[in-house]
C-alpha cells in the first residue's frame, strides 16, 4: 500500500506545526506530502529541517479545487487529506496504515479522529464549541483519506463549493450512494481552537449557501444524519423582524409591533441558547447578545442567496448531452426478471417521450440491472430478445448498458455504482457528468450522482419514501422529465 498526503493551504502559520508534526511522527511515511497554496502568492511557505514537501500553487479557487489539484499530481493508491491547521498525532502514519490495511475493496475512504482541546478552569465559549463541533463531523477532510480510484470514478470533490466543510460532505454522499462504504480509523489530529474575533460567528453563516446547493444536488437530509439546525426559526425570527418595520413604515402600527415583538422574542431564546452552556463572562455575553441581533439575518440571507445560486448552476447546465433511462418501471412495466417478449408492456408516453427526444438529436441510452442472468433465472439471449422488444415499442436506443451480476458480486457496474452510467455515456461518446439519468428508484439516482451526472426520479408504486425525499429532482412522469431536459432547465 502507498499513501501520499495532500495538505490545501492559505499559507497560514499553523502549516508548520502540521508539516513538523508529520516529520517527528512515526511509522510509514507518505510517499509525498502536496501542499497546495491556494492563497496569495506573496505569503511563502514554511520551510521544515530535514523535511521535504512539494509545493503546487492553486488557483484561488477554495479548497475543493486545491485538493483536486493535489490528488490529481499524486498516483498513489491512497490519498490522505489534511487541514493545515491539524496537528497529527505521534503514531499518526503508523495508525494510517493500520486502518487503511485489508479494507475490503468496497471501502474506499477512512476518516481519522478529530480531537479539540477544551479549557479546563472554565466552560468553553461559543466559538470553541463551534470548533468542538468537528469531533461529530462525518467524513470531515481534516483528516479522511480515500483510494485514488474512487476519487477519479467519482471525480474529486465538486468545485462549485467555494468553502470548506461542504465539499466533503458532498463527496461522502456521492460515494455511498455509489454503493462505496466509508470507514472510521484509530488514528487521531488534534485540532487547536484558532483564535477569531466577536463577529466570527456572524461571518460562518455565509456558509448557508452552500448549504442550500448541497441540498439541491442531494435532497433533504434531515433524519437521515444531517442535524436539524436553527435554519427554519432563523427564517422566521428575520422574518419577523422585516415584516415589522414594512408594517410601522406604512402605518400598521399593531402589526408592526406584534412583529417586532416576535423578532425580540426570537432574538432572545437565539442569545440565551447560546449564553448558558458557555462561561457567561460579561465579553462573552456581550458578544452573544450583539451576534445574536445580526444572526438570522445573516443567515437567512446566504440561505435565500445560496438557492438562487443552486438554480442558477443546475439550470446553466442546459440541455443533456444524452439521456440514459432505466428499463423496468421507467421504459416498461416491472416485470419481476422477465424473459419472455410477449410480456413487454411501453408505460403511458414513453414512446412520445423519446421520440421528442430523438427530434431534438440528443442520443437515448439505456442502463438496466438484470441480475436474473446472475442468479440462474434468465439467459443472456432472453435479456436481448426483451431488450429488441422494448425497440420495437419504443424506437431506437443508442447503447444498452447492461449489468448482469448479483448484488453479492460486488461488481462496479451494477447500479448504484457508476459503472453502468459510465459505460453507455462512452459507447454514445458524451461525458458522463454532461448526461441525465432517468429512473424510477434510489439506485437509479445514486448511479447518476456517482458518475457526475443529472438524476431525475419519476416515482411509481415501487419506489420508497425516503427515496423521493432525497432525490435532487424528481418529476411526475417521464413526458415531465424531457420537458424539463428540452428547455434546459429544472
Amino acid at each position: 500500500m502507498t499513501y501520499d498526503v495532500v495538505v490545501p493551504t492559505l499559507g497560514r502559520p499553523s502549516l508548520r506545526r502540521l508539516l513538523e508534526a508529520l516529520a517527528r511522527a512515526v511509522g510509514p511515511h507518505p510517499g509525498r506530502v502536496i501542499v497546495v497554496h491556494d492563497g496569495p502568492p506573496e505569503v511563502e511557505l514554511p520551510d521544515v529541517p530535514g523535511f521535504s514537501y512539494e509545493r503546487l500553487m492553486g488557483r484561488r479557487r477554495g479548497p475543493a479545487a486545491a485538493r483536486n489539484l493535489g490528488w490529481r499530481a499524486s498516483d498513489a493508491h491512497w490519498i490522505a487529506f489534511l487541514d493545515d491547521d491539524v496537528v497529527p498525532s505521534p503514531r499518526w502514519p503508523e495508525r494510517l496504515e493500520l486502518d487503511l490495511r485489508d479494507l475490503p475493496s468496497d471501502v474506499v475512504g477512512s476518516q481519522g479522529r478529530i480531537d479539540v482541546p477544551r479549557p479546563r478552569d472554565r466552560r468553553p465559549t461559543d466559538w470553541e464549541r463551534n470548533v468542538a463541533g468537528l469531533e461529530r463531523a462525518l467524513w470531515a477532510t481534516a483528516d479522511m483519506a480515500y483510494r485514488r480510484d474512487a476519487l477519479v470514478r467519482l471525480g474529486g470533490f465538486d468545485e462549485r463549493f467555494g468553502r470548506a466543510y461542504r465539499e466533503d460532505t458532498d463527496l461522502a454522499l456521492r460515494a455511498e450512494r455509489a454503493g462505496f462504504r466509508l470507514a472510521r480509523g484509530s488514528r487521531s489530529v488534534t485540532h487547536p481552537v484558532p483564535p477569531a474575533d466577536r463577529w466570527v460567528s456572524v461571518r460562518l453563516q455565509a456558509g448557508n449557501a452552500d448549504d442550500a446547493l448541497l441540498r439541491a444536488l442531494h435532497g433533504d437530509r434531515r433524519g437521515q444524519g444531517e442535524p436539524r439546525g436553527r435554519r427554519g426559526r432563523h427564517l422566521a425570527v428575520a422574518g419577523a423582524g422585516v415584516a415589522g418595520v414594512a408594517a410601522l413604515a406604512l402605518g400598521r402600527r399593531r402589526a408592526g409591533a406584534l412583529g417586532l415583538l416576535a423578532w425580540l422574542a426570537g432574538t432572545a431564546e437565539l442569545a440565551w441558547a447560546r449564553i448558558a452552556p458557555g462561561p457567561r463572562t460579561a465579553g462573552e455575553v456581550g458578544t452573544m447578545a450583539a451576534t445574536s441581533v445580526a444572526l438570522p439575518f445573516a443567515a437567512s440571507y446566504h440561505w435565500l442567496r445560496g438557492l438562487l445560486r443552486a438554480r442558477r448552476l443546475l439550470r446553466a447546465q442546459g440541455r443533456p448531452a444524452a439521456v440514459l433511462l432505466d428499463r423496468d418501471g421507467t421504459l416498461v412495466e416491472d416485470v419481476p426478471y422477465n424473459g419472455d417478449p410477449a410480456r413487454v408492456r411501453l408505460l403511458p408516453g414513453v414512446r412520445d417521450a423519446l421520440d421528442r427526444l430523438r427530434a431534438a438529436g440528443i442520443p437515448i441510452g439505456v442502463v438496466s440491472n438484470q441480475s436474473g442472468v446472475g442468479r440462474g433465472l434468465l439467459t443472456e439471449e432472453q435479456v436481448a430478445e426483451v431488450n429488441s422488444r422494448v425497440e420495437e415499442l419504443a424506437g431506437p436506443v443508442g447503447h444498452w448498458a447492461v449489468c448482469l451480476h448479483r448484488p453479492e458480486d460486488a461488481c462496479s457496474c451494477r447500479k448504484p455504482r457508476a459503472g453502468l452510467v459510465v459505460e453507455a455515456a462512452a459507447a454514445l461518446g458524451v461525458d458522463p457528468g454532461s448526461c441525465a439519468v432517468v429512473g424510477d428508484i434510489g439506485a437509479d439516482v445514486a448511479a447518476a450522482l456517482a458518475a457526475g451526472a443529472r438524476p431525475i426520479l419519476v416515482p411509481n408504486g415501487r419506489t420508497l419514501p425516503e427515496e423521493r425525499r432525497w432525490a435532487p429532482e424528481v418529476a411526475p412522469s417521464l413526458g415531465a422529465a424531457v420537458d424539463r431536459l428540452l428547455e434546459g432547465g429544472r
